[in-house]
């Protein structure tokens, strides 16, 4: 109206009327289904997009985030009014410290780098606190995600990279050359990026902690051990949890995520705020009374309001439906990617003599845990067609690509996370198609897709060009 018009100044009102393009509710309809058969999701075909979990969204955890009392709820009602949320809220802080073999959880974090970011500003705090502020550098392995040196970067910390052994594993003769007085962490995540666990792990930790510097846990890889063991069995100080990979949440196209971190005890009073708490109440949910505390040396807010409720909500029901059952989600996860990887690695005899070369093993390991790499170097050599042709030709068939050259210690690589939702006959089916394409004409290989409604992208070119407006056909 003119009141609220007045009120905007002169400086910034439009002096014209916008140019919104004008359609009917049947042309949106069909335009927006039209988008969403273009588009490529868990719910449409096999996603072994690697360390990624892309994992089946079980439809019951919609159905329990759509209650009455779930999403109709505001972050600025009262405890009293958010009794069974913040039950639901104090229950999933309880699990997931449980299950990480940590003391006290936050929620708060909305994204995995998010949550790495907030448990390093807790160590810089605790380091403070101790009188040890001039710490500066955090140790990463050179398989570590990159958001690791990311996240310790924006807390201020130089970046000390480590070689990986000819294992593809921690190499702790290197982690000893570089620990010391400026030590303030180190950053691992267990099983690695290759898809192989770190034996050697408690003894990484100890060399960290005898240095004086903290142990994280990156929990990306998380669906690998859960059930089996945890961080805090190995010796970490705090972690952090991608429910959107781990728990089911729902999650592609930059989200929505969420990231919680669990601390050892003497790391809780750093945790951002606010934390659920409860005490014996007769006239409470089930006898028990939730309101927020804030820890007395907390880092502050990392997000605002209390994270990723509805993604808290779908992770929890997830949780509670697997209950003690959890160790079956990673077995049958690790079993998915090592029979995989033996049928992609084991063509049978009439396959192989039609394939000019094979990928070989990103990792020289007997058995990986949730995901597996293929170096695309000796097919590259002998033919031409680079892994990431092989990666544009796979959705010709069907399927989401796996990751990409990454980690970029595996030359031409694909990194392959087939989870624990998929059948032995999509695991098939995937192996023969992709061993197919080896044998096909490597120019039809190198110029895919061709199926798709987009063909080949020049990604150079778009990255150094952005187009970040809509010309609405001017």
């Amino acid at each position: 109206d003119e009141e609220a018009i007045a009120g905007i100044p002169e400086s910034i009102r439009r002096k014209s009327l916008p140019r919104w393009p004008r359609a009917s509710e049947p042309e949106l309809v069909r335009h927006y289904t039209w988008l969403s058969r273009r588009n490529f999701g868990i719910d449409t075909g096999f996603y072994p997009l690697g360390s990624c979990t892309m994992k089946h969204n079980p439809r019951v955890n919609e159905k329990i985030v759509q209650m009455a009392g779930m999403n109709d709820l505001h972050p600025l009602a009262p405890a009293s009014h958010l009794q069974g949320l913040m039950a639901i809220f104090y229950e999933m802080q309880e699990m997931l410290a449980h299950c990480a073999g940590m003391d006290s959880v936050t929620l708060q974090p909305v994204a995995g780098a998010q949550g790495e970011f907030a448990a390093i500003r807790c160590f810089q705090e605790y380091h403070r606190s101790n009188g040890e502020g001039s710490r500066d550098k955090v140790i990463v392995p050179d398989s570590a995600h990159g958001t690791n040196p990311a996240s310790a970067a924006m807390c201020g910390y130089q970046i000390i990279e480590i070689p990986s052994n000819e294992d593809g594993r921690l190499d702790l003769e290197a982690l000893r050359a570089v620990v010391g007085d400026d030590t303030a962490a180190m950053m691992v995540t267990n099983p690695s990026t290759l898809g192989i666990f770190e034996p050697e792990i408690a003894e990484a930790t100890e060399i960290v902690h005898n240095a004086g510097g903290q142990m994280y846990y990156d929990g990306a890889n998380f669906n690998a051990i859960l059930g089996k063991t945890s961080p805090g069995l190995m010796g970490f100080d705090a972690v952090h949890y991608n429910l959107h990979k781990t728990f089911s949440q729902p999650h592609g196209g930059g989200g929505p995520g969420s990231g919680p971190i669990g601390v050892k005890s003497h790391l809780a009073q750093f945790l951002p705020k606010p934390l659920v708490v409860r005490e014996e109440d007769e006239q409470g949910l089930d006898g028990w009374s939730y309101s927020w505390e804030d820890p007395v040396n907390s880092i502050g807010k990392v997000q605002q309001w209390h994270g990723n409720s509805g993604a808290v909500v779908r992770a929890w029901a997830f949780y509670r439906r697997y209950g003690r059952d959890l160790e079956k989600m990673s077995e049958h996860a690790v079993l998915n990617a090592n029979y995989l990887r033996h049928r992609i690695l084991n063509p049978s005899k009439e396959l192989a003599s039609k394939i000019p070369a094979m990928p070989i093993d990103g990792a020289p390991a007997r058995v990986v845990k949730h995901e597996f790499t293929l170096s695309m170097s000796p097919v590259k050599d002998a033919t031409g067609v680079s892994g990431k042709d092989v990666a544009k030709r796979l959705l010709d068939y069907g399927y989401m690509a796996p990751t990409l050259y990454f980690p970029m210690i595996v030359p031409e690589c694909l990194m392959v996370e087939p989870t624990e939702t998929e059948s032995k006959e999509v695991l098939d089916k995937f192996a023969e198609d992709f061993l197919t394409i080896l044998t096909e004409d490597p120019e039809l290989v190198k110029t895919a897709p061709h199926t798709t409604d987009v063909g080949r992208v020049d990604e150079v070119w778009a990255a150094r060009n952005l187009v970040l407006r809509h010309s609405l056909g001017e």
